[in-house]
């Protein structure tokens, strides 16, 4: 039997935050956040303060029927400490761990683990999908230390019989989005010319509201226990398609110059960014037949209203 209230920690963060206010929006179950700072949650659910670093600052448990783990130590972008795996497992692994023994001692029934498609890998070759129950092959700091996380998760549930759910996204965008996605539709408000006309690579990405409703569905659903899922929005695009679309939503005609992969790989090299070229060309395809098959879970927000939405919280674009 599931608890009706459920923990989520993160919940200042990009997924926990929108985790929170779908419980509230449906209020089948009573949303606890778990946040290391100030919120604007304060006032419409129980706050409760939680950091992954401080091992003397645990939530408490009591009651708790469902934990939906959203919080970590995400990319650090061009991090030159030698030490960075050791930082990311101290917060991914070692603050995962610790956190879901207490929930499990204090009678949890259901960890739900937001993990990252980084487990898988960094990228798929023409045509092949990442699967859920494929070998992990994680390469970078990040995706190493979530994919220990997930083994030791799955090691708690055998040691205590808490039932453990790993949902693996590829990028998450939405209405508060940052980073690499915000500043691509920055480039387009603005109208900068961007030599990405021609790239013919496929990714998967996935919205916050298909995300949120794949976690909603792992609260109670009694066979997605012991699984782990991929998750996206079901139609994969490529890097100038998804600019396209993204002008289109923002109400703006993209500028894409027509440079093929190869002069862009040959650019980025040459200024020392194959990573970002990497991202802009490279294939990343996950297939999510298995969170079907198990869950009956289909996206339930199309690619072009997900960006819609995205845009209108953007707001107007700027006078040229």
């Amino acid at each position: 039997m599931i608890g009706s209230h459920v923990l989520v920690t993160g919940a200042t963060g990009f997924v926990g935050e929108a985790v929170v206010f779908r419980l509230l929006r449906d209020k089948v179950f009573n949303p606890v956040a778990a946040v290391r700072g100030e919120t604007r949650l304060s006032g419409l659910c129980r706050v409760v303060p939680f950091d992954m670093d401080d091992q003397l600052v645990l939530p408490s448990l009591s009651g708790i029927g469902v934990v939906v783990h959203c919080a970590a130590r995400v990319h650090v972008m061009n991090e030159a400490a030698q030490d960075s795996l050791d930082k990311f497992r101290k917060i991914n692994v070692e603050g995962t761990v610790r956190l879901a023994r207490s929930a499990a001692e204090s009678g949890v029934n259901r960890f739900i683990f937001v993990s990252s498609i980084k487990v898988n890998g960094e990228a798929t070759l023409p045509g092949l999908s990442f699967k859920a129950d494929d070998v992990p092959a994680p390469i970078d700091p990040y995706g190493i230390s979530k994919r220990e996380a997930e083994d030791a998760l799955r090691q708690v549930s055998l040691e205590t019989g808490m039932e453990v759910i790993i949902i693996r996204p590829p990028l998450v965008y939405g209405p508060g989005v940052r980073a690499n996605f915000l500043s691509m539709m920055r480039w387009l408000e603005r109208g900068v010319p961007l030599p990405l006309g021609a790239i013919n690579n496929r990714r998967s990405l996935v919205a916050i509201g298909n995300l949120v409703d794949l976690i909603n569905v792992c609260i109670s659903h009694p066979e997605a226990a012991g699984n782990t899922f991929l998750v996206s929005d079901g139609e994969d695009l490529s890097t100038s398609q998804l600019l396209r679309r993204m002008a289109d939503a923002l109400g703006v005609k993209p500028r894409l110059l027509a440079i093929p992969s190869w002069g862009l790989n040959l650019g980025a090299s040459l200024i020392g960014r194959r990573d970002l070229a990497w991202r802009l060309c490279g294939s990343l395809q996950v297939d999510i037949s298995k969170t079907h098959d198990i869950l009956g879970w289909l996206p339930v927000i199309s690619v072009d209203e997900a960006l819609r939405h995205t845009a209108e919280w953007r707001g107007p674009k700027p006078h040229s």
